[in-house]
């Protein structure tokens, strides 16, 4: 079916859902798993009030945070995990790694941290689809789904 597996990971709920999903099918199918946090480049700090060198390092953290989410589910799944923090646009990023790793299935959840979750898809998630010679598993969190009111 699948030969290897790639999640992207930015620790919001749907995100964590997916790394849950491809966790379970990395163990169920005995297959590598990776994980990717992309740190978002784009963002211009042109005020001021926000000094674009903190900014990067809190993204960084909270990349890495997301991606020692992942290590520790693997574990407790008893499934080996590589993982790489990058830069750029996210998915471009990611799609560039599921070509560096060759994987077969991207697994990526429906919404990231945008606080636009009344879109069908997040941005980069519709980019990933769209763009993505491989296959793409959206998975969305149901809970926070049905607690979200908006």
């Amino acid at each position: 079916m699948y030969d290897s597996i790639l999640v992207g990971t930015d620790g919001s709920d749907d995100a964590s859902a997916a790394v849950r999903d491809a966790v379970s099918l990395a163990r169920a199918l005995e297959v590598p798993l990776y994980g990717v946090a992309v740190v978002e480049t784009r963002t211009a700090y042109d005020t001021g009030l926000v000094d674009p060198e903190e900014a990067e390092e809190r993204l960084r953290a909270r990349a890495q945070d997301s991606l020692e989410a992942l290590e520790r589910a693997a574990s407790d799944a008893g499934v080996s995990v590589t993982t790489s923090v990058r830069s750029g646009p996210p998915h471009e990023e990611i799609l560039a790694y599921a070509d560096e790793r060759d994987v077969g299935l991207v697994v990526v959840g429906s919404h990231g941290r945008s606080s636009f979750r009344r879109a069908l898809l997040g941005s980069t998630v519709d980019a990933i689809l769209r763009l993505s010679e491989r296959p793409v598993l959206v998975v969305d969190d149901e809970d926070a789904a049905a607690g979200d009111s908006s």
